[in-house]
């Protein structure tokens, strides 16, 4: 009886193709079993729940993704800090170390959030936070065309 054994990129390659094949499976029964009844309500674009008004390339307000990213970094930061908290935590793995490396990390994860604190108290200051922001200033156009005759074109324009 000869046996064949797979080597570790075997392995996966086969763990890939049959999950490649299960999803594959998944979504032919899915296609199958699933009602096909097209309707112009069911073709309309869903935008949370509400009927879609106007043009769909406005612009959104920048402070958005500025709060987005600002979460995202106090995320990541959560991430680097609970594995932190789970290594050095244990007294074993401290008292293996005589200390040193604890109070090292430590002082570490003090610069590390110190930076973040930083960060945070620039975005704070700049008023990227605020989100209602104080009145803007509106440039003024040196043009000879009166402003009646934009009020007119952007009238004609909304017909």
């Amino acid at each position: 009886m000869a046996e064949t054994y797979y080597s570790d990129f075997g392995t996966i390659l086969l763990y890939l193709i049959g999950g490649a094949i299960f999803v594959v499976i998944g979504l032919f029964t899915a296609k199958l079993l699933r009602p096909h009844n097209p309707n112009p309500e069911k073709l309309a674009t869903y935008e949370s729940g509400e009927e879609p008004v106007g043009n769909s390339w406005i612009q959104f307000n920048p402070r958005f993704y500025v709060v987005a990213l600002i979460f995202i970094i106090f995320d990541v930061e959560l991430a680097f800090l609970f594995p932190w908290a789970v290594v050095f935590g244990r007294r074993d793995l401290m008292a293996a170390t005589d200390g040193l490396w604890g109070w090292f990390s430590l002082i570490e994860m003090f610069i590390f959030i110190g930076v973040l604190v930083l960060g945070l108290a620039y975005a704070w200051a700049k008023g990227h936070l605020d989100w209602i922001k104080p009145n803007p200033i509106i440039p003024k156009s040196r043009s000879k065309i009166p402003m009646e005759m934009y009020q007119r074109f952007n009238d004609k324009q909304s017909l």
